[in-house]
């Protein structure tokens, strides 16, 4: 009996090694890739196709997506509606009536009505009426197109004074320019209702400013993360989910590197993906990782991008066959230290040559 027990311990004490040799590669086993089928039909349920298209061309990068029909026929479906003429021309109308559109027809034609200063004339004039009839006025509205007339102003200026200067004056008539493409951005998010507070605020503060100095300087910073985090689709979302001017300029950089991709990233992780994007200088890390949702790029951080890579490459070849061995590592994975280590302390106590060492301290 005895002797039983202790090849049975140390069977189990080996199999402790290498559950802690290899926890990694366990925890990354254990993981669920996100099907991304479910969520895409939501999506279309719900009229988002722009957002719908972008959220499974992410997914259609690999290979467990793109192998499925299920999910290649769904994009059809959704490249389909896109490109019919009636749902194009109702965003054209969307973006030119509303100056608020998700796709990117009328997303320009607002953009051409507000650069045009059309739309900050437009605007203005409402809420003046507004104002005179005695109901709520917009101040969001009224400082961002405050704002516009005074970038067009200086837009022209600067214009006229890089004739007269031999083009010395054209960085200033850049800026003016980004600063209307912007103005543009934060009115679509101000009516998409994804302005947040902070930025409302800060607005608000800075055309004040902007009026009584007659330049545009106090918000060409703030203004330049704006379009660099517009430059994405889904920008305006993005937006709404920044807490401060730090967190809007971290975003906007995260956003560069990751593109269009960058929305539904940060729909899959959350913080947890901003953080793993500045950590890991890896993108395609991070792209991997967010496949498995939050738990991936806890992994990610846990492990560093060229190891998960590695092991989601075993991990992959490994699940081809069935989904026992993942049961399996989840069962181990679960498994709390202080048995595992307790299991090898018992294995180590039993295989120890007890009667060696009682006659070495006999002699002695």
């Amino acid at each position: 009996m005895l002797r039983f027990l202790r090849w049975f311990a140390l069977f189990l004490g080996v199999l402790v090694v290498l559950i802690l040799w290899q926890h990694s590669q366990l925890a990354i086993l254990a993981l669920t890739r996100i099907d991304p089928v479910p969520e895409t039909r939501a999506m279309m349920s719900e009229d988002r196709y722009a957002e719908a298209a972008d959220n499974l061309a992410f997914f259609l990068d690999y290979d467990y997506v793109r192998n499925d029909p299920t999910a290649l026929e769904l994009n059809d479906d959704i490249a389909a509606i896109r490109g019919s003429l009636i749902y194009q021309a109702k965003k054209v109308t969307e973006g030119f009536l509303q100056g608020t559109s998700d796709e990117t027809l009328g997303q320009v034609t607002g953009v051409v009505t507000d650069l045009l200063v059309i739309g900050d004339i437009r605007d203005l004039v409402v809420q003046g009426g507004y104002w005179v009839r005695g109901d709520s006025v917009d101040q969001v509205i009224v400082a961002l197109s405050t704002i516009g007339l005074v970038a067009t102003a200086s837009q022209l200026a600067s214009s006229f004074a890089t004739v007269g200067s031999a083009g010395t004056a054209a960085p200033t008539v850049v800026g003016s320019s980004m600063v209307k493409s912007s103005i543009t951005t934060l009115k679509q998010a101000h009516r998409f209702g994804h302005l947040p507070g902070w930025l409302s605020e800060t607005l608000i503060s800075s055309a004040k400013t902007v009026r009584q100095t007659g330049n545009i300087d106090a918000v060409v910073e703030l203004m330049d993360n704006v379009r660099r985090l517009a430059a994405v689709r889904g920008g305006l979302e993005l937006l709404s989910r920044t807490r401060g001017a730090e967190s809007l300029s971290r975003l906007a950089q995260i956003s560069e590197t990751f593109g269009n991709a960058t929305r539904t990233l940060f729909r899959l992780g959350g913080d947890t993906f901003v953080r793993s994007a500045q950590r890991a200088q890896h993108a395609e890390g991070v792209r991997l990782a967010a496949t498995y949702g939050v738990e991936g790029l806890r992994q990610l951080d846990h492990v560093g991008p060229t190891r998960f890579v590695k092991y989601s490459a075993r991990s992959a070849k490994i699940l081809y066959r069935g989904d026992v061995v993942q049961r399996i590592a989840r069962l181990l994975i679960k498994l709390p230290d202080g048995l595992l280590y307790g299991v090898l302390i018992l294995t180590s106590f039993l295989w120890l040559p007890w009667r060696w060492m009682w006659r070495r301290m006999l002699t002695v």
